[in-house]
């Protein structure tokens, strides 16, 4: 009895997987059905069809969804509205041969309160028609166990996904010409976005917020981000590659993300925050961010190559503190913001720091301004600067030095080729004394200096 059981499970699984393993020719002529699941075409739905299809695929889907199982859509083109997911919808399509293309409503997609939900091998075109305000060509309003995998998303008038108090896993997706965001999520529940392609969108690559500060703890894994854009303006808002808004114990790890309005990686609010072993190139102002109302944040191990500022973590007059910076490699910022961004802020810094944190272990090359900064007037606290090296930078470290600005300590760097000095005072950005590494320099109590090794 048992074999037997074993031997129809496997075989049904293995029909539906054979099927979608197969080239788009192939899986043509062979129906993707078995006993395991429906066949969206026994509904009367007609792939390559000219006229809207959205009645006859809901009652699919509905129907496969209350049988609890699959309902796969075979190679074509399916035109059709919004289409509601029930509890346990599962869609397979194969991938690259099955197309939905929107012809309008607030979503293709819509669950509520769904859980157990899944799509798979489904390309999804928007038709860039325009989306409400804070709609996405998926929206997915609650449910547990939310995946959707091997999708492409392209042309949506609005977001990719969006999400809200969902858990589950968004992965090896494609998100081409998304009009807001590709992954938007809310207050999420356990979620993972990992292994996808994000190119050219007009607001943000992907967002994770939150309602107010909490734990979130999303993970944001090996993604590739590419063309963002800030299209509504703004000063920060848009045109990131990763946005983390209030959302506690999110990790950002191991993703390629290239040619952005603003940053790569953007931590609002966000407390204990991991940004590590992320590759970064050509973005336009800085590169990795911690700022505003956090506390803890790590910065390591990342390459950044090409931003108007490396790393900042700062706000401490909004409570933003603690932070590791480290084994970052930094290089080639530049001298100024471009236009669209702010161009009367600071540029060509590699590090900027305020409070209660650590940077070591860095290497910073080609700083126009500044190798490592830290505090911002009064607003400094205990920061150590240690075992850095610093190259080709006009000022190495500089370090503020006024009234009511707390301790730092600089030592044992590799500081060379800085011409205005290795470590110097500020007020703010404008440095107001001689190099304090240099034999007989002017000294301030909160700053201790010692042990670099300068090279002039």
């Amino acid at each position: 009895m048992d074999m037997n059981r074993r031997h129809l499970i496997g075989g049904s699984a293995a029909g539906v997987a054979g099927a979608l393993a197969m080239s788009p020719d192939a899986a043509r002529a062979a129906p993707l059905t078995s006993t395991f699941g429906r066949d969206v075409t026994q509904f009367g739905v007609r792939p390559g069809a000219p006229d809207d299809q959205t009645a006859k695929l809901q009652r699919a889907i509905d129907e496969a969804a209350r049988a609890q199982a699959p309902l796969a859509l075979p190679p074509g083109v399916y035109r059709t509205g919004m289409l509601r997911l029930a509890n346990g919808t599962q869609l397979v399509g194969v991938r690259g041969a099955t197309k939905l293309v929107f012809t309008g409503g607030s979503s293709m997609f819509l669950g509520e309160s769904a859980g157990s939900l899944g799509l798979t091998g489904l390309t999804l075109d928007g038709g860039n028609i325009p989306l409400p305000p804070r709609q996405g060509l998926i929206h997915c309003l609650g449910g547990r166990d939310v995946r959707i995998a091997g999708c492409e998303i392209t042309a949506s008038g609005g977001n990719g996904i969006w999400l809200e108090q969902v858990s589950g896993d968004i992965s090896n997706n494609i998100f081409r010409k998304i009009a807001a965001t590709a992954v938007v999520s809310f207050d999420g529940k356990g979620l993972i976005v990992s292994r996808n392609t994000i190119i050219d969108t007009n607001d943000n690559g992907i967002e994770i917020l939150r309602t107010a500060i909490g734990d979130d703890g999303t993970l944001v894994l090996d993604n590739r981000i590419e063309d963002i854009k800030a299209g509504p303006g703004g000063s920060g808002q848009y045109g990131n590659a990763i946005n983390a808004f209030r959302a506690g114990n999110v990790i950002v790890r191991g993703n390629r993300i290239k040619n952005c309005d603003y940053s790569a990686v953007r931590g609002n609010s966000a407390s204990n925050i991991h940004i590590t072993d992320n590759s970064v190139s050509n973005v336009r102002e800085v590169a990795l961010y911690s700022e505003f109302a956090f506390e803890a944040a790590v910065i390591a191990n990342n390459t950044v190559d090409g931003a108007a500022v490396g790393v900042s973590v700062c706000n401490f007059n909004e409570g933003g503190r603690i932070a590791v910076v480290q084994g970052n490699i930094i290089r080639n910022l530049l001298p100024k913001r471009p236009i669209g961004t702010a161009p009367d802020d600071d540029a060509g810094i590699g590090i900027y720091v305020e409070a209660d944190t650590t940077v070591t272990g860095n290497v910073v090359e080609n700083a126009p301004s500044f190798g490592i900064i830290a505090g911002w007037g009064k607003y400094l606290r205990d920061v150590a600067i240690t075992g850095n090296v610093i190259r080709n930078a006009f000022v190495g470290v500089g370090v503020s030095v006024l009234p009511g600005a707390g301790t730092a300590l600089v030592s044992n760097n590799m500081i060379s080729e800085t011409p205005r000095g290795a470590v110097v005072g500020l007020d703010h950005a404008r440095t107001i004394t001689t190099d304090l590494s240099a034999e007989g320099a002017q000294r301030h109590v909160q700053v201790v200096v010692g042990g670099n090794a300068v090279r002039r």
